[in-house]
């Protein structure tokens, strides 16, 4: 039996337009300058506390906190003003399904979202139903602490010698790593992918098709 453990951000759904609109918006609202989109996908896989502390090159203090909060209010509104929820990429949703449908694989997300995001996500592209455990920046310490993973395993009773990490982030690889877990990186999300490969990606694959066979 194996552990399949999915980032959600640049692995599962394109969600980069989404976050860097809210974090443009933010940053304008603490007299920050706006951040570029490729600094934002930088970050993107981190708890979001840390992230905008990262993007601003600092620790976590009271105005990080502060727009932190701000943050999730922007995406608030996004949502309740009927923005489109995040697309999933091409060949996921089939890849799940293939996955779910075998009996040597039990389906996992280990993500920087929160649990109402994940959740929404999941729900939006029918996929609850799909993956046995998530951990979420809610749950769990931010990647790439292996706390994540670590959890899911003893949630499955699977050892982290039989999980692979699926993920688009150096993060995601670096969390693999720490947990003792294999990892295969996707070329379709935010991260380079020589720094997938010098983070400890096992495999760099470019289409969805490769991943199931690599499971």
């Amino acid at each position: 039996m194996k552990l399949a453990l999915f980032d959600c951000d640049g692995t599962l759904v394109d969600s980069a337009a989404i976050i860097h609109a809210c974090m443009e918006r933010t940053f304008e609202d603490f007299g920050q300058d706006r951040p570029t989109f490729d600094h934002t996908k930088s970050i993107i896989g981190l708890t979001l506390d840390i992230a905008i502390a990262r993007m601003l090159g600092r620790l976590v203090d009271p105005e990080i906190a502060a727009m932190t909060a701000r943050y999730k209010e922007h995406f608030m509104l996004y949502r309740q003003s009927g923005g489109a929820l995040e697309p999933a990429y091409d060949g996921l949703l089939p890849l799940i399904a293939a996955l779910d449908a075998r009996d040597d694989v039990i389906l996992g997300v280990v993500t920087g979202k929160s649990r109402r995001g994940l959740d929404a996500i999941l729900a939006h592209h029918g996929l609850t139903q799909s993956f046995f455990i998530t951990r979420t920046a809610d749950d769990c310490p931010s990647k790439p602490h292996p706390a994540m993973v670590l959890e899911c395993c003893a949630a499955s009773g699977i050892e982290p010698a039989q999980t692979i990490v699926i993920g688009d982030a150096v993060y995601d690889m670096q969390m693999a790593v720490n947990a003792g877990a294999r990892s295969i990186g996707v070329s379709w999300g935010y991260g380079p992918v020589d720094a997938l490969r010098a983070a400890g990606a096992g495999h760099v694959v470019d289409t969805a098709d490769e991943i199931a066979s690599l499971i």
